[in-house]
């Protein structure tokens, strides 16, 4: 059994992806537009948008979408937790991910990590970036 995110970023899937790719490496697995699902499977105007995409990101899969292209995404009461594989690693994680977004908790020492710090990117999604102590 496996329990995966899937973030709607309602309009702004592939400026998300770019965004991801440079920030953490993600690796684009798949990309679906809804021009190519079942005919009404979108409003006019938007077959281009993406209607499912997989990214990795280390060893885990996110899955993305545009959803319903409203242009509004709302991604409260949860938050992404990136685990980086040492202190500057989780900095440079930490930096590119809150360039264009807010900073919530800069990276510190914690009693459970020996860098921790939480953010906000440019398109709403909160993360929380860390390396263990």
């Amino acid at each position: 059994m496996q329990v995966q995110p899937y973030l709607f970023f309602e309009g702004r899937c592939e400026e998300a992806i770019a965004f991801y790719q440079a920030a953490v490496g993600a690796e684009l697995g798949m990309l679906m537009r809804f021009k190519e699902g079942p005919p009404g499977a979108c409003d006019p105007g938007n077959g281009e948008k993406v209607m499912h995409a997989t990214l990795r990101i280390g060893g885990s899969v996110v899955f993305a979408s545009d959803g319903r292209c409203s242009g509004q995404a709302g991604f409260s009461g949860v938050s992404l937790s990136l685990t980086a594989g040492d202190d500057a690693e989780a900095e440079a994680a930490f930096a590119a991910l809150a360039n264009g977004g807010a900073v919530t908790m800069p990276m510190t020492r914690t009693f459970f990590a020996s860098r921790f710090g939480t953010l906000t990117d440019r398109f709403g999604v909160s993360w929380m970036v860390m390396a263990e102590a």
